[in-house]
């Protein structure tokens, strides 16, 4: 088929594309929370093409079935929020604008995403001293933003390590109590090696860093160049790193702060966690994900720095047809960029400051609830506090056998999905709190499968 032939047939296509998503979406609650489909043999590549609009009937047939109600209320693995109406119908016009978010010459699709950064740096309470730019996720997010420290401690050691490779360097110091696993993924990408990475004490019965501890490591590196990881919202229990101590303790010893706030950023939408931020401004580059708490489409990820001379020292791009201005290219790894910042700045004009503020609120709250559930449980136990939106708890009898059991029976049953972990020695579950769609009525719901799955 000439793929010419389809153009007649657009809105036709665009036709059944929008009663797929609308019958998808209209019975999500109704479709398991996650579950394990049953192996599909491969088609082969046809040789004379279906079109478009029976390409996607055949996709609905073989496919949608398997598909899980991650963008649910009740999906409560990892930390995947939904795509709310406005951010949905943004995302589906960036596909159909197709624009190159490369350069600034020829589309003001680039003005978008500086606007759009403008747009969550208030969200958050940052000021102008940051420059953002959108990535494609929270670990590119935390790539970007250690590459320009390493660039940054790389020029305090007079090597250009953009220009000349990390031949002439010492090992550069990555120190946090909690580091996601991300920072490890990005610094093996970044060429410093797993091996830099330094786990420092945590407080007691905490998953935040101790500061004394990271002071006295700080201190041995008498001058030393490090990076300092911290944790704005800890993967398994929501706890957040002290960032005025931490700020305090960089500056003192010369250091560089990153902060990984991937869903705890947005704890400044609420002003009974907004102080958990307190010092984020003191940070040197800031990495967070919009298909989290934001509940943007995937794709989303956005870093902040105060040091672009270092960030565009890595990531330019240097080609007579590309040109030498400020454009976004030079701030990315991607050259070729989506126009992602469109669903990003879609939800946050349809719902604005007081949106997030309840959406946030409400995930926190429920968060409460299950965890007040769990704690009079019979068959479950915390693990720790509920600081934010994540809720961590463990059988108060089995191992990890056991705990795999009830995982496996809760994706049987299907009306709810967690994760599991392992905390302080024990094999643990999760729930994250933050799509916009978990209500009330679905506490007791999940009450419920969990007490199901334990028996």
């Amino acid at each position: 088929m000439d793929i010419r032939d389809d153009r007649s047939n657009f809105s036709d296509i665009l036709a059944a594309a929008l009663t797929a998503a609308d019958e998808f979406l209209e019975r999500l609650e109704e479709r398991p929370a996650a579950l394990r489909p049953p192996p599909t043999e491969a088609m082969n590549l046809p040789e004379d093409g279906l079109g478009g609009q029976q390409a996607i009937e055949v996709f609905r047939q073989r496919f949608e079935a398997g598909l899980s109600a991650s963008s649910g209320p009740r999906y409560l693995g990892f930390v995947t929020g939904g795509s709310t109406p406005a951010a949905l119908a943004g995302d589906w016009l960036a596909a159909a604008y197709d624009q190159n978010l490369s350069n600034d010459g020829d589309s003001i699709a680039t003005t978008v995403e500086r606007e759009t950064i403008g747009l969550l740096r208030s969200l958050f309470g940052l000021d102008n001293s940051f420059e953002g730019v959108f990535v494609s996720g929270a670990t590119q997010a935390n790539v970007v933003a250690l590459a320009t420290a390493r660039q940054w401690a790389a020029d305090r050691l007079g090597v250009d390590v953009a220009a000349d490779g990390l031949w002439r360097l010492p090992p550069i110091p990555v120190l946090g109590g909690t580091p996601h696993a991300s920072i490890l993924k990005a610094v093996s990408i970044l060429g410093m090696g797993r091996g830099c990475v330094e786990h420092v004490p945590c407080l007691p019965d905490r998953q935040a860093v101790d500061p004394q501890a990271l002071a006295e490591r700080l201190a041995a590196l008498d001058g030393a160049p490090a990076i300092v990881s911290a944790s704005a919202g800890e993967v398994n229990t929501g706890d957040f790193d002290d960032l005025v101590e931490l700020s305090e303790l960089c500056r003192h010893h010369g250091a560089w702060l990153h902060v990984d706030g991937a869903f705890g950023l947005f704890a400044a939408c609420d002003p009974e966690k907004a102080e958990l931020l307190r010092g984020l401004n003191a940070a040197d580059s800031i990495a967070t994900d919009g298909h989290k708490w934001l509940n943007v489409p995937y794709d989303s990820g956005i870093v902040f720095t105060r040091h672009l001379e270092h960030q565009e020292s890595v990531f330019k791009a240097v080609a007579a047809y590309l040109g030498a201005g400020p454009d976004l290219l030079h701030r990315t790894p991607e050259n070729s960029r989506r126009f992602r910042a469109l669903p990003a700045w879609m939800t946050l004009m349809a719902y604005g400051r007081s949106g997030y503020r309840e959406l946030v609120s409400r995930c926190c709250r429920l968060a409460r609830r299950l965890g007040d559930g769990i704690a009079t449980s019979e068959h479950y136990e915390l693990l720790a506090p509920v600081h934010l939106d994540i809720v961590c708890f463990a059988l108060r009898k089995g191992d990890v056998e056991r705990r795999d059991r009830v995982i496996y029976r809760l994706l049987d049953d299907g009306r709810v999905y967690l994760t599991p972990t392992v905390f302080d020695g024990r094999p643990g579950l999760r729930a994250a709190f933050v799509n916009w769609r978990t209500g009330e009525e679905d506490i007791p719901v999940i009450l419920e499968a969990l007490a199901d799955a334990a028996v």
